[in-house]
């Protein structure tokens, strides 16, 4: 059993996917939900599927001592970022080599990078005129958005779309395709 530490700064639709698709497993345990912003709603979607979370600001990023035993506690041998809007400090890069892994809305390595995540990544691929958009699941390293590629997954775009109709697109792949590459990724340790 992979214990997993899900690192999200939102609404978490996306954590609370993953919780419900994990429910059940014999591999993985999401084992908590880890936020910077104490009135995100992902707190309460994590408390609500029984899934312990804790809030750790920004300023308290900078405790490395603090954050690896907030890890170190639950067990954490992985940890997903999904909508987490803080750059991952080194130290975490360093202890977890390989184990963190990113969903980002876009396919990498079009529209990422610093200042790219949630709308604005909409608003530049209609700005752009692309034909598909899609997501990119990604290992984290000291790039923003540069790490391997782990999985992308397409979906066409009409000119008609508008930046709401992208996101929702993009949204629905997100869904459908993120716990499995989290589930392929995790049988790979």
């Amino acid at each position: 059993m992979r214990n997993i530490a899900i690192f999200a700064s939102g609404s978490g639709t996306n954590c609370e996917n993953i919780i419900n698709y994990f429910a059940d497993s014999c591999e993985v345990n999401i084992a908590v939900v880890i936020c910077n912003k104490a009135d995100a709603k992902v707190l309460e979607r994590a408390d609500r599927l029984g899934v312990d979370s804790v809030v750790i600001t920004k300023h308290q990023f900078a405790d490395k001592d603090y954050v690896l035993s907030v890890l170190s506690n639950y067990g954490i041998e992985v940890i997903v970022l999904a909508g987490f809007l803080l750059m991952v400090p080194d130290y975490l890069i360093e202890a977890y080599p390989r184990r963190i892994i990113n969903l980002h809305p876009a396919l990498l390595p079009k529209f990422g990078g610093n200042g790219m995540y949630g709308h604005f990544v909409h608003e530049a691929v209609k700005k752009a005129g692309e034909t598909e958009t899609g997501m990119t699941v990604h290992y984290v390293t000291n790039v923003c958005d540069g790490g391997e590629i782990i999985a992308q997954f397409s979906c066409k775009l009409s000119p008609s779309d508008t930046v709401e109709d992208i996101a929702e697109k993009e949204h629905q792949l997100e869904m459908a395709h993120f716990p499995q590459v989290i589930e392929q990724f995790v049988s790979t340790l």
